[in-house]
């Protein structure tokens, strides 16, 4: 399990499921180099903002990037922000893990 209650077996299977951000759909990395970027390193996302929703349909892989710009920020208000809108991000252009929670939503 890690830091953030996520079993190993669920975060294995979201990490094959996640290759790119599911907002901005850029290409994850594993790392950054010594002194490079962070923007595009991998980082574990709650696409409900509730820690206890450890399921497949709420975790996901996102860039730092969209991680920090959403923060605790509820995700259909997220989605009008000005930051999705200079990144093109909507929810027609989202993963299609983040337009089933949009429409539940």
């Amino acid at each position: 399990m890690n830091r953030w209650g996520i079993p190993r077996s669920l975060e294995d299977e979201i990490t094959v499921r996640d290759k790119v951000c599911v907002y901005c759909g850029v290409k994850l990395l594993e790392g950054v180099s010594r002194n490079g970027s962070r923007k595009y390193v991998a980082t574990w996302e709650h696409i409900i903002n509730d820690a206890r929703i450890i399921t497949r349909e709420n975790i996901a892989r996102c860039c730092a990037g969209c991680n920090s710009s959403k923060g605790t920020k509820l995700l259909a208000d997220w989605i009008q922000s000005d930051y999705c809108k200079k990144k093109g991000i909507s929810e027609h252009t989202v993963a299609i893990i983040v337009r089933e929670v949009l429409k539940r939503t």
